[in-house]
């Protein structure tokens, strides 16, 4: 057995950047993850390999829409194996970056199936035969940051390579005729619209009354437009009830607010949502308290109920998003220094990289009403932006959510092309307390996207010029 003065498990965004700093503060620090390359499930079979692919289904669809000024480049052809090794080639050039910046620091790196032994101590187990350098590992302090798995559904089992999660579907081992997606939150519409865009005929279902939960209606509409034009069809307030083997495709049984049906899919991909991983490691064993959802409890110094013993990301409670696991990370590897950091953010934004993107950060509107806050809003719609009307990105709109009493922003929601990118200028307004006027005395560049931004600002001082409001009529005076 040896012994580590850090031990990370996880080598995500949050457990690879909480090495790397620890490391670069000087700690001794062991990143212990079963994967052979650093990154995670978001560099590996998450947010990088979706993204790169739907940056290809965004340029054929901006490519089909050059239509409408008179270029036409004909119908696509897709080289399959050639989209696969593009995004491999992604995906390796980041990996490889991570193991030499991990060299670098001179972060020891261990390749095993690790769980708690006891407060003190790892079991480190062998990962595809392969036998770790030590079988176990003592640690004065260690930070979990062992993530999450997508859930499975026990009605698909025994249907074999016929239902694909979202780790499968990344790989894109064929482009099925027709797919069944059954989930309508960002992995499913997101991946839908790949393989959508590819040639599949994509069909979703949700059990909710609409596409993405928990999202502002107003920034899922003009989303649900396009995708009611690119899927086969959607399916709401509609639960699969059960599935059986046809052939080489997948009979499925529907139960929804129309009654019931059946339909026959080449292929069903499953993203119902993440489970954290804390009881493959075995969180409870040693007596770290969990909540019922099996999210590991930490306080807002990221330590959990075992003293020495830090938890990040995906394990650590919603929202289970990248970047929040590396502000997690950092701010965790603070307090192991002694330095007492906080993890309180007013806002985490979050994106849905579909076309058109979605994203939103601090509190949504539906969130504010939810909680009995005196909030007002702001829309600026895009079609009077110049900019969107002239790349076609006229259906979207940039919201901002004020508080009444103080005028400072408490959240804002973005629909429309590059969305996520926009979204991070509203974050650090939430963050640092602006008030809504701040946001519209910024000068934005133009003709931009961001500049909307600005606009919806200047809709609630009812300054804007590039949209006309009737001006109120005064209130009528009384007495003499």
């Amino acid at each position: 057995m040896e012994e580590a003065e850090l031990v990370v498990l996880g080598a995500g965004p949050g457990g690879y950047a909480a090495a790397f700093l620890a490391a670069d503060q000087g700690l001794e620090v062991t990143l212990v993850d079963q994967e052979p390359r650093l990154g995670g499930v978001c560099l590996l079979r998450g947010c990088i390999p979706s993204k790169a692919l739907l940056y290809v289904a965004r340029m054929m669809h901006e490519v089909e829409n050059l239509r409408h000024w008179g270029v036409d480049f004909g119908q696509p052809k897709v080289d399959f194996a050639q989209l696969r090794a593009q995004k491999e080639k992604v995906i390796a050039t980041l990996t490889g970056g991570l193991g030499q910046l991990a060299k670098k620091r001179n972060v020891r790196v261990i390749r095993a199936r690790a769980e708690f032994a006891d407060a003190k101590r790892l079991r480190l187990e062998p990962v595809d035969g392969q036998p770790p350098e030590v079988s176990e590992l003592s640690f004065e302090r260690l930070i979990l940051a062992c993530g999450s798995r997508a859930i499975r559904l026990s009605l698909f089992d025994g249907l074999g390579e016929l239902v694909l999660s979202s780790r499968e579907a990344l790989d894109l081992p064929v482009i099925p005729e027709t797919l069944l997606v059954v989930g309508g939150g960002y992995i499913g519409l997101e991946l839908g619209m790949v393989y959508a865009t590819l040639g599949s005929r994509v069909t979703v279902v949700e059990m909710t009354e609409g596409l993405l939960p928990g999202v502002d209606r107003d920034l899922v509409r003009p989303l649900e437009a396009r995708l009611r034009k690119l899927f086969a069809g959607i399916y709401l307030e509609t639960k699969v009830i059960g599935a059986e083997r046809v052939g080489d495709a997948v009979k499925v049984f529907l139960d929804g607010k129309n009654g019931k049906d059946s339909a026959v899919f080449s292929r069903i991909l499953v993203a119902v949502g993440r489970r954290p991983n804390g009881d493959q490691v075995g969180a409870e064993r040693i007596g770290l308290r969990m909540t019922p959802q099996n999210f590991v409890v930490v306080d807002e110094f990221l330590q959990t109920s075992v003293p020495g013993i830090y938890a990040i990301g995906d394990v650590a409670g919603q929202p289970m998003l990248a970047h929040k696991a590396t502000h997690q990370g950092k701010t965790a590897v603070e307090n192991v220094l002694g330095e007492r950091v906080s993890f309180q953010p007013r806002a985490i934004p979050a994106v849905v990289f579909t076309e058109p993107e979605i994203a939103w950060t601090g509190l949504t509107e539906s969130a504010a009403r939810a909680e009995g806050r005196e909030f007002d809003t702001a829309v600026f719609p895009w079609g009077a932006s110049g900019r969107a009307q002239a790349t076609g990105a006229t259906d979207g709109l940039t919201k901002w959510i004020i508080d009444r009493a103080s005028g400072r922003v408490l959240g804002c929601g973005i629909v429309g092309m590059g969305a996520g990118d926009l979204i991070g200028e509203a974050t650090l307004a939430i963050e640092m307390g602006a008030h809504i006027a701040d946001v519209a005395g910024t000068i934005h560049p133009h003709p931009t996207l961001c500049e909307t931004v600005g606009m919806a600002a200047e809709v609630y001082l009812g300054i804007a010029t590039d949209i006309y409001r009737p001006r109120q009529a005064p209130a009528p005076k009384t007495g003499k």
